[in-house]
């Protein structure tokens, strides 16, 4: 029996590494590679970008142009931070998410150390930052996941985001054995109030570092696109005054958690708890989330701020308007 052609001799995983080894370590060209495999220069631009979304390839960028030192200079003054990190704004709003998810997971990468706890909340930003995480263990590392979890979810679920993070680590990882959304405040309460998750509120009391995203009330939002959040809800915080979430806690321009019942259904370790972290990292970007980034800073003693160059500009502007 002849030999099967070499673009049919790996599987698709395998053909993402060897793709992805011979164009970043050794450094050839997307033609040659094609040639090498045997493959049409399509399928290798797929196979690369498939092993980037796969998280097989870590790529960091060190450089940074004095416009993007310039916005971190001012943010970190005009928020009181100590420290900003602004990612160049995407040339697609729909991969902002992306592009500071990358920024974010290579942050909290450098940021771990032995017997450290980890807070951690969810949403489209968090999750692509897993995709940029190292595997590698870290002695005594516990992950607190700071929500409840959802029934059904395509890609983004707040027990995934804690389980994958502990994962690469080798870490602990303590969960919110509950729905994210209930149906009555007063469930919520009692929920609350079971020595599990007294337990781990507690727990998420003493973390050493909280990463959380933020999320607004277009359609486009998390909450609103797993159908947690009906549109009827969306309008009446919206009316409220509610200009987006941080940690499912809905807020005012001024980062008041605004007076909803939506407020009181959702199962999230509350922000006076969050307060007590030593260290908080907020990682969102984009023009429209510029509002619920704000409000977020205006609720939370925010240490970090990962964002980009857009998001950056425009809170910068609504603070300096006073608005």
């Amino acid at each position: 029996m002849p030999s099967p052609p070499a673009h049919e001799a790996f599987e698709a995983p395998e053909q993402r590494v060897r793709a992805a080894w011979l164009y970043y370590a050794e450094g050839m060209t997307q033609a040659q590679i094609a040639r090498q495999m045997r493959l049409s220069r399509v399928k290798v631009i797929h196979l690369l970008a498939a092993a980037r979304d796969a998280g097989l390839v870590s790529i960091r960028v060190n450089a940074k142009g004095l416009a993007q030192l310039d916005l971190e200079r001012q943010l970190v003054e005009r928020f009181s931070l100590h420290a900003a990190i602004v990612v160049p704004a995407p040339s697609r709003e729909s991969d902002v998410a992306r592009v500071v998810g990358h920024a974010a997971g290579v942050f909290l990468g450098e940021q771990l150390r032995d017997g450290m706890s980890i807070g951690i909340g969810w949403g489209e930003t968090l999750h692509q930052g897993l995709k940029a995480i190292g595997e590698r263990e870290v002695g005594g590392l516990s992950v607190v996941s700071l929500l409840g979890g959802i029934t059904h979810s395509r890609t983004v679920n707040p027990a995934t985001v804690a389980r994958r993070l502990a994962d690469a680590f080798r870490a602990d990882c303590y969960q919110v054995t509950a729905p994210l959304v209930v149906a009555d405040p007063g469930l919520a309460e009692a929920l609350w109030n079971e020595p599990g998750l007294r337990d781990l509120r507690a727990r998420a009391r003493r973390v050493d570092l909280v990463l959380a995203s933020v999320g607004d009330l277009s359609a486009r939002a998390t909450l609103l696109r797993e159908g947690l959040l009906s549109r009827s809800d969306a309008a009446a915080l919206r009316a409220a005054g509610a200009v987006g979430d941080v940690l499912c806690h809905f807020l005012d321009a001024q980062g008041h958690v605004v007076d909803h019942s939506a407020n009181r259904r959702m199962i999230a370790v509350s922000l006076e708890d969050v307060r007590r972290v030593p260290r908080i990292v907020l990682a969102s970007g984009g023009r429209r989330k510029v509002a619920a980034l704000l409000a977020a800073l205006r609720a939370l003693p925010t240490q970090v701020l990962i964002t980009d160059e857009c998001a950056a500009r425009g809170l910068l502007a609504t603070e300096s308007s006073g608005a």
